[in-house]
């Protein structure tokens, strides 16, 4: 049967825009839908616009710093309307590049909504109707609003956070995830009085201990309130902003409400079940390794799958979709060891196994870890510590995991993910010469054991014999 197209991508953010290119260089003819802006989350509402606010940020970090080292710095004041328009043309840029790499490859880009009919057809919001040998769904996540509560109209997503009109002197963060913390180290730092409200004990679950302890001391030291085990239960918007009464009762006047309690796969309305296309409990489409649904001919990459919702992993995948479905080189996505930085001020940076999951998966594990105050902070005055963590199988001496809180943590751990990825040692690591004076070089020069876990595991019970506690 003959198609229109060999490949019909919906969405055009990471994922997408990667494996319509390639596939348009195997010869495929390929269009792609957008509804919004190309470049998707990262370019326009994530890493790319968030990664900027960081920089913003910090700058108030280094005029206070300055002093120490003979710097004499006047009366500084942040512009918000500043930096929001050159924010906005930072990103417009980018996803003009986006734009012109996909023509360039000869893919066709519609701006339209796309819904699908069935395996092999697409429906436009300008009436079109597209059949394709092979669909890529490729539309990525959505913030979500959990738990519902009365007056959440009044609050704020991480996609409007950006582009507020006015900066807020007064702002609630609602959650504990990476979104969450990244947005109150940057306000804080900014000039707005933060308060973090989250559900649990601590930030940042699934982090390594060491690492959610420290940043949680560093948010404190920026100034951010935090208030675990506590949420909002109503929002009531005033003349002056809004009021938020608390689960515990206290009320709180602030000028936003951001929630940040996670992302859901963006899937309503795309039309997947007319397809029968399978979902699983969160929305996220279901596929195998390979990025194929339980339809042959329908494929998904990215957070639409709620496998790793990661900008480079939606690459990753897109890029091995292409090249085996158009390239004749099967191949897919490797999920295992990978590194990522959650940009907070102190940052953090981590690759492979936590210390908990180490201990639950090997038999015996050693921990090589480092807390000491960075050389900079010797003269800012400033009470910033920095983390270092080595976890070790202690049978193999096998590396599992590095974990590290301080100044360019995130530039640290993407090599240390291709030293982890490479199944390097703990000798590699003490055979590696130092690059002094640094941080990083911590991660070479420590050799004492902080702890050795031993999983000790319980003996079977004889006849007439009792199992050992514990």
């Amino acid at each position: 049967m003959a198609y229109d197209v060999d490949l019909f991508v919906i969405g055009a953010g990471s994922g997408g825009t990667r494996a319509a290119r390639i596939a348009a260089g195997y010869g495929a003819k390929v269009v792609v839908a957008e509804e919004f802006r190309v470049g998707g989350t990262c370019v326009i509402r994530g890493c790319v616009p968030k990664k900027l606010m960081v920089y913003a940020s910090r700058f108030a970090d280094a005029f206070a710093e300055a002093n120490g080292f003979g710097w004499n710095v006047g009366e500084t004041s942040f512009d918000w309307p500043r930096f929001v328009a050159a924010k906005e043309k930072e990103i417009t840029r980018l996803s003009a590049i986006y734009r012109t790499n996909l023509e360039k490859a000869g893919v066709e880009i519609v701006a339209a909504r796309a819904v699908i009919e069935d395996a092999h057809t697409v429906a436009l919001s300008t009436g079109r109707r597209i059949s394709a040998g092979t669909i890529l769904v490729a539309t990525g996540g959505s913030p979500t609003l959990h738990p519902a509560i009365p007056g959440q109209e009044h609050a704020i997503t991480s996609n409007e956070i950006f582009d507020l009109p006015v900066f807020p002197k007064r702002l609630l963060i609602v959650g504990a995830g990476y979104i969450s913390v990244e947005f109150a180290s940057v306000f804080a730092r900014l000039g707005s009085a933060v308060t973090l409200t989250f559900r649990g004990e601590n930030v940042l679950r699934g982090f390594d201990e060491d690492l959610r302890d420290g940043l949680r001391e560093g948010l404190s030291e920026a100034g951010v309130t935090l208030r675990a085990g506590c949420l909002p239960a109503k929002i009531e918007k005033h003349a002056d902003g809004l009021a938020v009464t608390m689960s515990d009762g206290g009320l709180l006047e602030v000028d936003e409400v951001l929630v940040a309690t996670g992302r859901a796969p963006h899937t309503q309305g795309l039309g997947l079940d007319k397809a029968g296309v399978e979902l699983g409990p969160k929305g996220e489409v279901l596929v195998d390794e390979q990025s194929r649904t339980n339809v042959p001919s329908i494929y998904a990459v990215g957070d639409v799958t709620d496998r790793v919702a990661l900008t480079p992993v939606a690459i990753r995948e897109g890029h091995a979709f292409a090249d085996s479905v158009f390239g004749g080189k099967p191949g897919f996505a490797d999920h295992s060891k990978i590194a990522t930085a959650v940009f907070t001020t102190p940052e953090i940076g981590t690759v492979g196994l936590t210390e908990a999951q180490a201990r639950a998966q090997v038999p015996c594990v050693d921990i090589y870890a480092a807390s000491f105050r960075p050389m900079k902070a010797t003269l800012s005055g400033r009470s910033e510590k920095t983390i270092m963590k080595i976890v070790v199988d202690a049978g193999s001496d096998k590396v599992l995991g590095v974990h590290i809180l301080g100044e360019a943590a995130g530039e640290m751990a993407q090599i240390l993910g291709i030293v982890v990825k490479m199944g390097a040692t703990k000798a590699d690591f003490d055979a590696t010469m130092a690059v002094h004076p640094t941080a990083a070089e911590e991660l070479v020069t420590l050799r004492t054991r902080r702890i050795r876990h031993e999983r000790i595991e319980p003996v079977p019970a004889g006849p007439g014999m009792a199992a050992p506690a514990g």
